[in-house]
């Protein structure tokens, strides 16, 4: 098992690489972003871990030139930039985890170990392939969800794998609330640490994609200290 490192603090990557060392886990590091894609191309980690801040290409670029690649390899962002907008971007842009700096050992590995459990838990390619899964109507939003899009009249509108779970799981449970522990297993995993905010910020970023007024949402309704909602229509 290897995975690729890419932090351009080198007390801060040596600090990595000597606790993930202690875990048994092999380490590829890079100090900024150009040699971490050159590592991703030669080595092909089981999972990265990147810096956003970083000299000549940062953590959000580098993780979208891998993700226009590679849609499967975990990624996990290190960043001292608390602002909610960069995690949204982070997560919507197909990062797996956004941890902010300072962080937990401890809670760093759990999270790391969690997304190569995940990793070794799906399907191989080689795997029957699955029935197809029925559209969905939600208000005025036609989902596909082998395209992965959705329709408002003649608008489309393209949606992430997590996305489109947590539509679907609230759509199967219309008109009842849905605990963000549910949709955190629905779209992340049972494997996932459940970080409420990283789910808030998850919808808030697919709210302004589906719906017409984000500020007074239609389709995923907030539940307060429970969740959320899809009502159907009557």
């Amino acid at each position: 098992m290897k995975i690729l490192i890419a932090e351009d603090d080198p007390n801060l990557r040596a600090g990595l690489v000597d606790l993930l060392s202690l875990e048994g886990i092999d380490c590829v590091v890079a100090e900024d972003g150009e040699a971490a894609w050159r590592a991703f191309t030669e080595e092909a980690p089981a999972l990265c871990l990147f810096d956003v801040m970083m000299p000549h290409l940062d953590g959000l670029d580098l993780c979208r030139r891998i993700r226009a690649r590679d849609a499967q390899t975990p990624i996990l962002l290190l960043s001292a930039r608390g602002a909610e907008i960069d995690r949204v971007i982070g997560l919507e842009i197909g990062a797996d985890d956004y941890i902010a700096k300072p962080f937990s050992a401890r809670e760093l590995v759990a999270r790391i170990k969690a997304a190569l459990r995940r990793t070794r838990a799906a399907p191989s390619p080689e795997a029957a392939p699955a029935e197809p899964a029925p559209r969905l109507r939600m208000g005025d939003l036609e989902i596909d969800p082998e395209a992965l899009r959705a329709w408002r009249g003649g608008q489309s509108i393209d949606l992430a794998p997590r996305e489109l779970a947590i539509l679907q799981a609230l759509s199967a449970r219309k008109g009842k609330a849905v605990s963000r522990d549910e949709l955190f297993d629905a779209a992340w995993g049972r494997d996932y640490m459940p970080n409420s905010r990283a789910l808030d910020q998850y919808v808030s970023g697919l709210r302004r994609k589906i719906e017409i007024d984000p500020a007074h949402p239609c389709i995923i309704k907030t539940v307060h200290g429970v969740g959320y909602r899809y009502d159907e229509d009557p």
